[in-house]
């Protein structure tokens, strides 16, 4: 490989790198405290926040003297007004009123949904930029780790003969990401800050929830099971109520859900909301239904659930599978209730309301709405919730406070700082100018290392900082061979570039050597170890990787550079060399 190849994949490695670290550099440097809170927050707090800002920021707006121009906190409105009057086939004017902007909009609530839609999308990216950053471990920022055993012997078992035996490992990998994704939706609905939720092993999930959580709470949402039911709705009645509260919005239901008059719809029939998921993937209610408050169908005798398509219209459909009693009872009903509507109930939200066409007879039911490829899916993972029983109990709980965790990152911080000094210091007295380049090639080894850490998202604990630490002392190890290599050539007389040549080919195999057992003990760790001991084997791996790059691609490269671009005839590697 030539100097400018070597050149070139270094810029783009440098660029790579620097892609991947940026969501670390906007989260850490860039995102305001405030912002950095608002985004931490559960999404449903985000939609809040997003639409009493909104609200606010209308009321100011009419209380304004229409005919003055906007403001400069308002500017960015300038370029949608913009497109808006263009569709119109309208001219901008050259300096925008309040009253010019107001007139774009078609109504308040257009208007109103323009400041939503802005503070929605910045605080969305700020959790975008977080998402994608190096994540502080629960020793550097404080908070909970939980470890929940799913008993998917037990899940197994209640099938009975409904899963063959060759079908078991599906079964099993299936429950666990049901298992996983509901504990998720739990989770995230009771408020709490970015949770981390992931497989551990075959049985096991590990939760880590930032910062304060009540840990009686948390228990809760984790052994909470969800309500799933299938109902007969009750067109009539839901008309009937639908106008009612057109009428009476404010006084329908009073503060805990409860309707102030139950009188308004018959006594065996409920009233819940119609949901579907809004543009923050909440659930959103967009309409009523009453339903009977008779179960046609428990959610327990669903076996299977999938997503397919109509093969004459290829409209998205959801197809279930249920077991030979509730095939049965499904059978009889359906036959009983042709042409009437069927909601699916999840915890006292309709999920989907379809008409009954025909008799549904045999246990394989398929429902169509005209909804959507991503609804057909939630509807599937709402009936994936029911028939998927996963047993959770929690094996361990660990609350770690977070001063602690400042103190820990201060700590950390000083260590790598110290460290890096210390050795580079030293570096620069001991080879002179060399050490300019053994510099160099550390402070890219660091940045290399958080960029890796950040391209996978993965979590800077104390063990992965011990990880780094190690790294440092690696990588200069692998200068200083390269160093004395060519210090040996240079005492036999050799000119500059055939005594760094040699250097690096003398040093190679040695450097090779002992990184290469050091990655695979790394390795081994990493698979085998858990908590501390990973963190610290992943950081490591990372480590030895980046630093035989810097060591021997970008180091050669800057020994090459002062060859061939500065034309350096010696080399300034070290007390008492002549040349």
């Amino acid at each position: 490989m030539n100097k400018r190849t070597r050149l070139l994949v270094l810029l783009a490695v440098i660029a790579l790198c620097f892609v991947f670290l940026w969501p670390s550099i906007s989260w850490y440097g860039r995102t305001p405290k405030e912002l950095q809170q608002l985004a931490l927050g559960s999404t449903e707090n985000i939609k809040n926040y997003a639409e009493l800002k909104a609200a606010e920021d209308v009321r100011k707006i009419k209380k304004l003297d229409l005919s003055s121009t906007i403001t400069e906190d308002y500017s960015w409105l300038k370029k949608d007004v913009s497109k808006r009057y263009k569709a119109l086939d309208k001219k901008v004017p050259a300096e925008l009123t309040w009253k010019d902007v107001l007139s774009a909009y078609d109504s308040e609530l257009d208007f109103l949904t323009v400041f939503q839609t802005r503070y929605r999308e910045e605080i969305l990216k700020a959790k975008h930029y977080y998402e994608n950053s190096v994540k502080l471990g629960l020793d550097l920022s404080g908070g909970m780790n939980i470890i929940v055993k799913a008993d998917l012997d037990a899940a197994l078992e209640s099938m009975g003969d409904a899963v063959a035996t060759e079908n078991a490992a599906d079964f099993k990998k299936e429950a666990m990401a049901n298992a996983i994704e509901n504990l998720s939706s739990r989770i995230d609905k009771f408020g709490l800050t970015s949770p981390v939720i992931r497989q551990q092993g075959d049985d096991r999930i590990y939760i880590e929830i930032p910062g304060a959580a009540q840990a009686d709470a948390i228990n809760t949402l984790i052994m909470g099971k969800g309500i799933l039911n299938f109902r007969l709705v009750d067109m009539e009645a839901t008309n009937q109520f639908k106008a009612y509260y057109a009428q009476n919005p404010a006084t329908t239901f009073n503060a805990i859900g409860e309707l102030m008059d139950p009188s308004i719809i018959p006594e065996d029939c409920e009233v819940f909301g119609e949901y579907r998921k809004d543009e923050y993937g909440l659930d959103e209610r967009y309409d009523w239904v009453v339903v009977k408050k008779e179960i046609a169908l428990d959610g327990q005798h669903v076996k299977s659930a999938i997503v397919g398509s109509d093969e004459f219209t290829n409209q998205p459909e959801v197809h279930f599978q249920l077991d030979s009693e509730g095939a049965v009872i499904f059978g009889d009903f359906t036959g009983a209730h042709v042409g009437e509507n069927l909601a699916i109930v999840s915890d006292n939200k309709v999920k989907s309301n379809a008409r009954i066409q025909t008799a549904i007879t045999g246990g394989s039911v398929s429902l169509s709405g005209g909804f959507s490829y991503e609804e057909a899916d939630n509807i599937k993972k709402v009936l994936q919730t029911a028939w998927l029983n996963v047993p959770l109990e929690v094996e361990s709980q660990q609350v770690i406070g977070a001063s602690l965790g400042e103190d820990a990152i201060r700590a950390g911080a000083k260590a790598i700082l110290l460290g890096l000094g210390l050795i580079l210091i030293f570096m620069l007295i001991y080879y002179k100018a060399s050490g300019i380049n053994a510099v160099v090639a550390q402070v890219l080894n660091l940045f290399m290392m958080f960029s890796i850490l950040s391209a996978f998202n993965l979590t800077l604990t104390l063990s992965s900082i011990a990880g780094m630490i190690l790294t440092i002392g690696m990588a200069v190890d692998a200068n200083v061979l390269i160093f004395e290599r060519i210090k040996e050539e240079l005492r036999q007389g050799k000119s500059r570039p055939v005594a760094i040549s040699m250097g690096f080919d003398n040093a190679f195999w040695a450097i090779m050597d002992s990184n290469i057992t050091t990655f695979i003990a790394a390795i081994f760790l990493s698979q085998l170890g858990t908590g501390a001991i990973q963190g610290f084997a992943v950081s490591l791996a990372i480590g030895v990787v980046s630093s035989v790059f810097t060591a021997l691609f970008v180091s050669r490269l800057i020994f090459d550079f002062d060859t061939d671009v500065l034309h350096a005839k010696k080399v300034s590697i070290g007390w008492g060399i002549k040349q």
